[in-house]
């Protein structure tokens, strides 16, 4: 059975509760949950486990063998769509913590925006919909629709166990539809939904010479440099046309629907804009690749650092003993992290078979067709929250682990981000707009309203 809520007097009651919501936001941005350092991550995963059941739901922490998931249910409407809002509660490490104009984990607003650390990624935006769940049943005293909430304490670490949990928990898992409130809107300020992330895998080459360091000048030309040994792999690895040349790198890269390409047109950029404020002359080659193709469509090879030998001030002539560059991968859907590792390390073996590639974590990627059922129904959701049409971006250039919904629960998911675009998440004064926040308590309600009109199947 399907249920039609009034989101008028909704809107009105987040109005009212404006204030409220904004000191309660504030009382969980001091609460610091660094997965990468352990720091807070029992107290934060508490704190939500208490928020989840004052709203009713079932709710659990859920072990993995790194860090909690915060687990809700709120499963009280047979036939009815079931929507899962993802979201997690681990943040970056505030460093630098000197170049924060207030401390990272003490919120001040200041013009119109909420400083805090994590309050962009993710905790403002994850916590405005356990906001626009809790409005909704303050006001109507029922939910549209079934609802599970699943917060991760590692996103920031790369989410290394969060498919084992889908994989084991699924039948705690019901979901139709997931929905996450992550990154920022379009560059324009125009709300959206992005219906795909890049996936990724990251990696090191390793490529050792004598048993230490040498003099330059007695052992250059006789024992091998590994910084060199590098540098020939590397360029074997990609041309200066901008070409990735590993072999069969592309045989998995699908060209754009007919929607996708409709879609990515329809993006507003401004290049020379962009350019100015990167300070860039041009962009990378090929020059001809449209903007937003280079950022759904296509994969990517970057070299993070290379490291050996000596980087200090002055000169030293030394010949190092070993080498290393740090490199990922950005996927796009149809790739996969297993065979993309395995063909950097048929190329490695052929091109320079005495260099260790050292795999280091990967997650895949992840994409929802714009034709889904669900593309109407959120369009209208976030138009009513927000009060503009937003944009459809087929996939981020970034990476989420949506691979676990769309992969292993086999279902549909999105992005519909909240925090404004120049957010400076994981840097120093990580921000939120004020009215973004409230925008997007309104645009949870509205998701689980209009979603919950639909008919099941």
């Amino acid at each position: 059975m399907t249920v039609e809520l009034d989101l008028e007097p909704v809107f009105a009651h987040i109005e009212a509760q404006r204030d409220t919501f904004i000191a309660r936001l504030f009382e969980y941005l001091r609460m610091p949950s660094i997965s990468a350092h352990g720091i807070g991550i029992g107290e934060v995963a508490d704190f939500l486990l208490a928020r989840l059941q004052a709203l009713g739901m079932e709710a659990s922490l859920m072990p993995t063998a790194g860090w909690p998931m915060v687990l809700g249910r709120h499963m009280e409407r047979p036939g009815a769509p079931t929507v899962l809002f993802y979201g997690h509660y681990d943040v970056q490490p505030p460093d630098p913590v000197e170049a924060w104009v207030t401390p990272p984990f003490e919120p001040v607003i200041r013009a119109g925006r909420i400083y805090a650390r994590g309050v962009g990624d993710n905790k403002g935006q994850h916590f405005a919909q356990l906001l626009a769940i809790e409005s909704l049943l303050a006001v109507h005293r029922q939910l549209p629709c079934n609802v599970i909430v699943l917060l991760e304490g590692e996103e920031e670490v790369g989410s290394p166990h969060i498919g084992d949990f889908i994989r084991q928990h699924r039948t705690l898992l019901p979901a139709d539809v997931v929905v996450t409130a992550d990154g920022p809107v379009h560059e324009s300020g125009r709300a959206c939904i992005l219906f795909g992330v890049r996936g990724i895998v990251s990696f090191e080459l390793r490529a050792r010479g004598a048993n230490r360091d040498l003099h330059s000048g007695n052992w250059g030309g006789v024992a091998p440099n590994p910084l060199w040994t590098l540098v020939h792999l590397l360029a074997t690895m990609k041309g200066p046309d901008g070409a990735i040349t590993i072999d069969g790198f592309y045989d998995n890269v699908l060209p754009p629907t007919a929607l996708e390409r409709a879609a990515l047109d329809a993006l507003p950029v401004d290049i020379d804009r962009v350019k100015a404020e990167l300070g860039l002359a041009d962009f990378d080659v090929p020059r001809d690749r449209a903007f937003y193709d280079r950022l759904s469509l296509w994969p990517t090879l970057t070299i993070n650092g290379i490291h050996g030998g000596y980087g200090g001030p002055g000169s030293k002539t030394v010949l190092p003993h070993e080498a290393v560059a740090k490199c990922d991968i950005r996927l796009v859907e149809a790739q996969s992290v297993e065979e993309i590792f395995a063909k950097v390390e048929s190329h490695v073996r052929r091109h320079a078979p005495n260099v260790e590639v050292v795999r280091q974590g990967g997650m895949e990627p992840s994409k929802t067709p714009l034709e889904s059922h669900f593309v109407d129904p959120l369009r209208r959701a976030i138009a009513a929250g927000q009060s503009e049409e937003p944009l459809l971006i087929p996939a981020m250039g970034g990476s989420l682990p949506d691979y676990v919904f769309t992969k292993i629960l086999g279902v549909p998911a999105f992005v519909t981000p909240y925090a404004n675009a120049d957010e400076a998440n994981h840097a120093p004064n990580e921000n939120l707009e004020v009215d973004r926040f409230i925008k997007g308590i309104r645009t949870g309600a509205a998701v689980l309203a209009h979603l919950g009109a639909m008919a099941r199947g």
